[in-house]
């Protein structure tokens, strides 16, 4: 299975990213994008952040093994838009 590293962008700048140095071996990317809206939401429902302030204002920026981003996924997607809320209540 390839592996994906989950960096976690929280500001601008090198200084404000959180680099994953050992990855997650997930089936495809789509596994790897609902593996970071899950972790998400883990982090916004967890314990507060003296280094990040607003949650919604992240992203994990995804790697895959060769060092190329496959995914940027923000933490907003964790937000339902309407139309899904409409197709599931």
């Amino acid at each position: 299975m390839p592996r994906y590293f989950f960096h976690l962008r929280y500001g601008r700048g090198t200084e404000k990213l959180a680099v994953d140095p050992e990855g997650d071996e997930l089936a495809d990317d789509e596994a790897a994008r609902r593996h970071a809206l899950q972790c998400a939401r883990d982090l916004v429902a967890g314990s507060p952040s003296f280094a990040v302030r607003d949650w919604f204002a992240c992203s994990f920026e995804i790697e895959d093994e060769r060092a190329r981003r496959v995914l940027m996924v923000p933490f907003g997607d964790i937000v339902p838009e309407e139309d899904d809320e409409d197709r599931t209540g």
